[in-house]
C-alpha cells in the first residue's frame, strides 16, 4: 500500500540519515588523526624539538630500568659538554654517556624518495649524517678516566635501528670502531637490565666491604673488651687480697681486744698495792 511504502521510504531515510553522520564523524576523526601525523613530523623535522622528542622516550626508559640515583639528565662533563643521560656505572667501565639527538632528516628524505635517484642521494646524505654523529659522541663523550670506554646512540625508532642494520651495516661496524654502540628502544632496555645487574653486583660488593669493615671494628672492639677485663680480674684479684689482709688484721685485733677485755685490773691492783709502794721515813 501507499502507507506501507511512504513508512519504508522514512525508514530507509533515517537509517540513511545515521550513516551519513557515522561517516561525518569518521571523516572528523581522520582529519583530527591526520592533523596529529603532521604535527608529530612537524615536531621530528625540527632538530631542537626531535632531540627533545628522543630524550622524552630515553627518559621514559631508563626511569623504567634504573633506579633513580644511578643517572643524571644533562650532566655537563669536564670538557664542558653535556650529555643527555650519563648513567652512573661503577669502574669499570665508569660512568657511560646516552645521546637521544639522532639525526633523523635523512632518514626522513630516504624514507620519502620517490625515484632510485632521490633514494641514492638519500642513503649517501644518511651515511654521511650518522657518520658526523658517530664522530661527534665519541670525541665529546668518550674522555679517558672521566667515563666509560664507549657511549650509547639512542634511536627513538626501531624502524631505523631496522634500516641501519640491514642496509647500512658499515655505519653499524663505524660505530662499533669508534666504541658508540646503536640502541633503540627495546636493545635500549636491554642494555639498560645488564646495567642495571651490574650496578646491584656492585651494591652488594659495596656492602660486603662495609660489613668486612664492621668484622674487623667488632673484632678490634672484642680484643679490647679482652684486655679489659684483663685488666679488671688482675684489679679484682689485688682487691681481693687487699680484702683478705685485711680481714686477717682485723681477726688479729679482735683477738687482741678479747684479751684485753678479759684482763683483771682489779686483781693486779690487790696484790701489788703494799709490795710495790716504797714507804719514806717519818719526820715525827
Amino acid at each position: 500500500s501507499l502507507t506501507g511504502a511512504s513508512t519504508r521510504t522514512a525508514r530507509s531515510l533515517g537509517e540513511l540519515q545515521q550513516r551519513l553522520e557515522t561517516i561525518d564523524k569518521a571523516q572528523a576523526n581522520i582529519e583530527k588523526l591526520s592533523g596529529n601525523v603532521l604535527s608529530l613530523q612537524d615536531i621530528l623535522s625540527n632538530k631542537q624539538t626531535r632531540g627533545a622528542f628522543g630524550e622524552i622516550q630515553l627518559k621514559d626508559i631508563v626511569s623504567k630500568a634504573l633506579p633513580s640515583d644511578s643517572y643524571t639528565w644533562q650532566a655537563t662533563l669536564s670538557n664542558g659538554k653535556r650529555a643527555d643521560c650519563l648513567i652512573h656505572l661503577p669502574n669499570p667501565p665508569g660512568p657511560i654517556v646516552i645521546d637521544a639527538k639522532f639525526p633523523l632528516e635523512a632518514y626522513e628524505a630516504l624514507r620519502a624518495a620517490d625515484t632510485q635517484y632521490e633514494l641514492n642521494e638519500a642513503a649517501k646524505a644518511l651515511r654521511v649524517s650518522v657518520k658526523t654523529h658517530i664522530k661527534a659522541i665519541s670525541d665529546k663523550y668518550i674522555l679517558d678516566g672521566e667515563t666509560a670506554d664507549g657511549a650509547l646512540m639512542f634511536l627513538p625508532s626501531e624502524a631505523i635501528y631496522a634500516e641501519l642494520h640491514a642496509n647500512f651495516g658499515e655505519l653499524v661496524r663505524e660505530g662499533f670502531a669508534a666504541r658508540v654502540w646503536i640502541v633503540s628502544p627495546t636493545t635500549c632496555m636491554a642494555t639498560l637490565h645488564t646495567m642495571r645487574a651490574i650496578l646491584k653486583d656492585a651494591r652488594m660488593r659495596e656492602q660486603a666491604g662495609a660489613i668486612r669493615k664492621a668484622l674487623a671494628q667488632l673484632h678490634r672492639d672484642v680484643e679490647l673488651v679482652v684486655e679489659r677485663a684483663g685488666k679488671l680480674e688482675t684489679h679484682f684479684d689485688q682487691a681481693r687480697r687487699d680484702v683478705e689482709g685485711l680481714t686477717t688484721a682485723a681477726e688479729r685485733a679482735g683477738k687482741r681486744a678479747a684479751k684485753l677485755d678479759n684482763f683483771d685490773f682489779e686483781e693486779l691492783s690487790d696484790g701489788e698495792g703494799d709490795g710495790g709502794v716504797v714507804r719514806l721515813p717519818s719526820n715525827g
